[in-house]
């Protein structure tokens, strides 16, 4: 299994597939997922969690083999894919993107720039873009966010100790 590195989400997510499916891979780390792609696309490796806006491109052109998606549900860019989780229960393994402001910003601040940004994401034409790369974008509350964060954080780190991962080279 290649894997993006201890602590890398394709690396996390491999952990967390090995301990939920109750399978043993053997993880070869790379250097981060694009050292990786060339080595499964070639066929050194067979199996690799990478996150989709870099898979993709191979996926599509037909040089690799899409098995499923790590998301709750099927994603529209890739919709003949089915999610890991239908055969894997508890399998979910997403990453996300999120805007921070520094502590002690002014809370009128916040929700400005909180408002101006759920209204892009609502944008239609933003969606569809995302979407087209198997982004799923979600507006939230700053607070909302907060508690997300907390849970991913939770999710994450009982993964990594489960997999004894110490460190990041």
């Amino acid at each position: 299994m290649a894997s993006g590195g201890p602590g890398s989400a394709p690396g996390l997510y491999g952990e967390l597939f090995k301990a939920l499916a109750g399978v043993d891979l053997i993880t070869v780390n790379y250097r981060g997922s694009a050292p990786a792609l060339p080595d499964l696309i070639a066929g050194r490796v067979q199996v690799m969690f990478d996150p989709v806006i870099t898979a993709i491109g191979p996926i599509k052109a037909g040089k690799l083999r899409g098995l499923g998606v790590t998301t709750a549900q099927p994603i529209e860019a890739l919709p003949d894919l089915p999610p890991i989780g239908e055969f894997v229960p508890g399998f979910e393994g997403t990453g996300f993107q999120g805007i921070c402001a520094p502590k002690g910003t002014p809370t009128a601040i916040v929700s400005f720039l909180n408002k101006e940004i759920n209204a892009v994401l609502a944008d239609p034409t933003i969606k569809t873009r995302l979407g087209d790369f198997g982004v799923d974008p979600f507006a939230t509350s700053p607070a909302e966010f907060g508690k997300f964060i907390v849970g991913f954080t939770e999710k994450w780190a009982k993964v990594i100790r489960a997999a004894g991962l110490k460190g990041v080279p």
